[in-house]
């Protein structure tokens, strides 16, 4: 292990990286010791992310006369072989596994196979190779069994196999980011004891997650990043959960009013709902009712909205108005009167190619036609009066929604639901990538959607923004809900807590 003569197998000095508009890290600092598992924390947008990409060379840090030193080496930014040779490996959060391939072929990635003489590969060799590798972390997997068939905490193992492999270089430092996010709760165990083996063989670990009973189980120091400060970093045994969290919470002031409306029937009902990480969800949300749905990535939260609209696979029952949607049919889901705002706004949102005017009446286009044809000058006249009523800024309706910015697409997408009148308005980070301007304009959208009826429910990592918009707010964990805030306890810090798994004494079951 590649140890400096300061005790520090990581150091970071005034590491900063800024993007256009934003500063992600400012004049981090950051020492990790020789032998330990050293926890990285923070909310979404505290930074985490782009200190890891920044470690592994995909992302070149400000030229400001920061340093990044593994052992005595001093890094080369934005060059991953550097970062390679230094001796950190990483584990993302996407694994970066061939799921057709075997746990063979997929530890053979960037390394290549052993091979004979006439450069055939010696495939009984790489299999006693895959075998030895997987067993020293603590697993007997068949080296042939493609990744598919193995369960999430077998497919860790495998990456952190396929990182730990022995090279020329010795490693110095295991990156594991958000390694439970998918994970189920059984697992989760076992990956302890992986990070342990990994600890026993003589690397240290940096730990970035955002469950706080893994980084009591496992770190020995913590570090807290918020919006992209460096703001502690301290001995766990030290500190406890309740503090841990008000550090990442910080003390902002939320800022804005909740309306408070007059609620009318029940609109919205799931019952039992189960997704890929979600659990029977039983939810109802009546008429002129803002719901915020929080938790960590991971928690069930990001895929409440799409399964209910019928985007992605789910079982249970959602009924609109006491009509039942079946799954998987967001035609007749848009039909009973859903609309639905989805986290990525091109992919899911949008058609880029097309025009404001085809993007803004698609959900609706039987207004315009008229004997098969489609009367585009009642549809312009249409569109043109819904931007004055969103304040967009665009040159025209005849734009391309590549032309504009990302709040003028995202009151495009907005637009074209509140256009049909909807019963239920289903919103997933509605204000993501966003200026401050555009943020306010939304939530007057959304606020006078539920004003004129619609039941709203807003799913959201932005704790500010559920503070501002909803009257009541549930919180995932593991895919169910773990706790649910009413009024005037809906505070920033109150969310954060208990996507945290947070209780007043300490970390909750």
């Amino acid at each position: 292990m590649t140890e400096s003569t300061d005790g520090t197998v990581l150091s970071l000095r005034d590491v900063s990286k800024t993007f256009p508009g934003t500063v992600a890290l400012d004049r981090v600092h950051l020492d990790i010791r020789p032998g330990a598992v050293h926890a990285l924390v923070g909310q979404n947008g505290s930074g985490k992310s782009t200190l890891i990409k920044i470690l592994a060379g995909f992302h070149k840090a400000d030229d400001n006369g920061g340093t990044i030193s593994v052992g005595d080496t001093v890094l080369t930014p934005g060059d991953p072989a550097a970062a390679h040779t230094a001796g950190l490996r990483f584990v993302h959060q996407d694994l970066g596994l061939v799921m057709t391939e075997s746990t063979a072929d997929n530890l053979a990635l960037g390394a290549g196979y052993p091979t004979g003489r006439t450069g055939g590969i010696r495939w009984r060799e790489q299999y006693r190779h895959a075998r030895e590798l997987m067993h020293d972390l603590g697993h007997d997997i068949d080296p042939r069994a493609p990744m598919r068939q193995l369960t999430a905490v077998e497919r860790t193992a495998v990456a952190i196999a396929r990182a730990m492999r022995p090279a020329a270089n010795p490693i110095a430092l295991l990156v594991l980011d958000e390694p439970t996010a998918t994970m189920p709760a059984h697992d989760v165990d076992t990956l302890y004891d992986l990070v342990r083996r990994v600890r026993a063989g003589g690397a240290s670990v940096l730990y970035v997650s955002h469950h706080l009973d893994e980084v009591f189980a496992l770190a020995d120091r913590v570090t807290v990043l918020r919006d992209g400060h460096l703001i502690t970093t301290l001995d766990v045994a030290d500190t406890s959960p309740r503090e841990l969290a008000d550090l990442m919470a910080g003390s902002r002031v939320d800022v804005g009013e909740r309306a408070v409306r007059e609620l009318g029937d029940p609109m919205l009902e799931l019952r039992d709902v189960s997704a890929r990480v979600l659990r029977e969800l039983n939810l109802v949300v009546h008429a002129g009712e803002i719901v915020g749905l929080a938790g960590i990535n991971g928690s069930g939260r990001d895929e409440i909205t799409m399964a209910a609209f019928g985007g992605a696979p789910r079982t249970g029952t959602v009924r609109v108005d006491g009509g039942e949607i079946p799954a998987d049919r967001p035609d007749l889901a848009a039909a009973s009167g859903i609309g639905f705002v989805p986290a990525d706004r091109a992919a899911h949102g949008l058609v880029m190619e097309m025009s404001v005017r085809e993007n803004m009446t698609l959900p609706r286009l039987g207004d315009y036609l008229s004997a098969f044809v489609l009367r585009t000058k009642r549809e312009r006249s249409d569109v043109v009066e819904w931007g004055r009523r969103l304040g967009l800024a665009t040159p025209g309706t005849e734009v391309a929604m590549t032309a504009l910015s990302g709040g003028n697409q995202q009151k495009v997408v907005l637009g074209k639901w509140l256009r049909t009148n909807p019963k239920v308005l289903l919103l997933d980070e509605p204000t993501q990538g966003v200026d401050v301007a555009a943020k306010a304009e939304v939530h007057r959208l959304v606020d006078k959607a539920a004003d004129q009826g619609a039941a709203v429910l807003v799913a959201s990592s932005d704790e500010t923004e559920l503070v501002r918009l909803c009257t009541r707010v549930l919180v995932l964990s593991r895919g169910h809900v773990s706790a649910e805030l009413l009024g005037d306890d809906i505070t920033r810090a109150a969310i954060t807590r208990a996507s945290l798994g947070v209780a007043e004494e300490g970390i909750s079951a």
